[in-house]
């Protein structure tokens, strides 16, 4: 058979095939009857519109909605300093030194919780007066199973102290829910080590309904270590904060849960891990600062973003925040600031003056910057890269940076707080005009 005819059959073939395919699927809809369930006026849209409330009348009726909250507590029954429960980790090695940062913010009788140690301190230090109560760390009962395990090579010999510092938060629950502690919100965690600004943490935790399921912190500046440590994780040193239902939750699985992480490095990776198994995720606050950085602070800080200052870490590692200071005067400085309007400490404005071209950046209880040349708000509001990430490198950071200018002529002149005073307005000579 030709090339031609095998063609022209194989074209009929198909022809015919397709004709037969279109009479039975005519067939089939003459036989066929559809009968719309919800009759009403013809047309996609009505029907869409009928469908949807019948779905909305059939899910009413079969799964009954739960009662909705009461509405959201203000007034006096908004939250305070007294709702709050602090959990700090630290040890009786680390401690002799690092009560002096405590000291700069703990309230003996108005701040409620313990610092959190392995082991008895020395016999011959004085627990100071200004440094939260301590209670020793006990060791997780997890039976005969972690026992075995203990003895093999699948785990090491005792728990590690991040395990024990991620149990912080579960036996800070166990004795608020058996003793009497009064009422009690929010559970914080944070190290020895770690600065809270409470008036602003407050604050921020006021605008949360502290019935629900909440995981509140900050991540790391670092990307690096963020990267390494997860982005979905509220660092420990920055402290983070965990409503009493979430605590509730956590008590319950923390022992098997951060045995199943033993891997994770750090205490705070191991509870968000946790935290992560219950269903909630991590809301993140940029006053926490876990300070991931090294070496100058002062452009971060002068730049701090439009958020209430919350906490800072790691200050043993950059160099002081004010010049010819050590890093607890410097502190003792900004706390000044601190208690004479917590709300404003460090929160950027800027100001120009326009008859000079001058351009001026204040950091309100920490420094001034001069400018004078004229400088766009959208680069002001950029810190500038005065600091390193935790590895030294010059970054990527979790914000925008700009380069520190090599020309001191392009520098801008640096004016830093001395002290806080309270006077009145009648003593202001010359009077404090806003330059426009």
């Amino acid at each position: 058979m030709s090339r031609g005819i095998r063609f022209l059959v194989s074209t009929t073939v198909f022809c015919l095939l397709l004709v037969l395919s279109l009479s039975l699927l005519h067939l089939h809809s003459s036989s066929s009857s559809y009968t719309d369930p919800f009759p009403g006026p013809t047309g996609w849209l009505p029907r869409l519109q009928r469908h949807a409330s019948a779905a909305k009348a059939t899910a009413a009726t079969t799964v009954p909605l739960p009662p909705p909250l009461p509405p959201f507590p203000s007034g006096p029954t908004r939250t305070n300093v007294s709702h709050l429960f602090f959990g700090l980790g630290g040890s009786a090695k680390t401690w002799y030194t690092r009560h002096l940062y405590s000291g700069l913010w703990w309230v003996p009788g108005t701040t409620r919780g313990f610092v959190w140690l392995d082991r008895q301190p020395p016999a011959n230090f004085s627990w100071p007066d200004d440094s939260p109560p301590y209670r020793l760390s006990s060791g997780p009962k997890t039976g005969l199973m972690h026992r075995l395990l203990t003895r093999s090579k699948l785990s090491s010999s005792r728990w590690s102290p991040s395990q024990r510092i991620a149990r912080i938060i579960k036996e800070s629950y166990e004795l608020v829910r058996d003793g009497d502690e009064g009422e009690v919100r929010w559970f914080v965690m944070g190290d020895d080590d770690t600065v809270f600004f409470v008036e602003n943490l407050v604050r921020v935790l006021s605008r949360y309904d502290y019935r629900e399921m909440w995981y509140v912190g900050g991540v790391s500046e670092s990307v690096e270590q963020n990267v390494k440590h997860s982005y979905n994780t509220a660092y420990g040193g920055a402290g983070f904060a965990v409503s009493f239902p979430l605590a509730e939750e956590l008590a319950k699985v923390l022992d098997g849960c951060i045995e199943r992480y033993r891997s994770y490095y750090g205490s705070d990776e191991k509870v968000a891990a946790c935290v992560s198994e219950i269903g909630v995720p991590m809301t993140r606050e940029l006053g926490f600062h876990q300070f991931d950085i090294k070496d100058d602070p002062y452009g971060l800080l002068a730049a701090h973003p439009i958020a209430p200052l919350v906490s800072l870490h790691h200050l043993d590692y950059v160099k002081p925040l004010f010049p010819n200071r050590t890093q607890l005067e410097s502190l003792k400085i900004l706390m000044g600031a601190y208690w004479a309007d917590p709300a404003r400490t460090l929160q950027q404005s800027f100001f120009y003056d326009k008859t000079r071209k001058w351009s001026v950046s204040i950091s309100w209880g920490y420094t001034v910057q001069l400018y004078p040349f004229l400088v766009t708000a959208r680069e002001l509001e950029v810190p500038l890269l005065t600091f390193r990430t935790w590895g030294w490198n010059q970054g990527p950071f979790v914000f925008n940076t700009r380069p520190l200018d090599p020309d001191h002529c392009e520098q801008p002149i640096a004016y830093y707080l001395d002290q806080v005073e309270e006077v009145e307005m009648a003593r202001l000579s010359p009077p404090i005009d806003r330059v426009l």
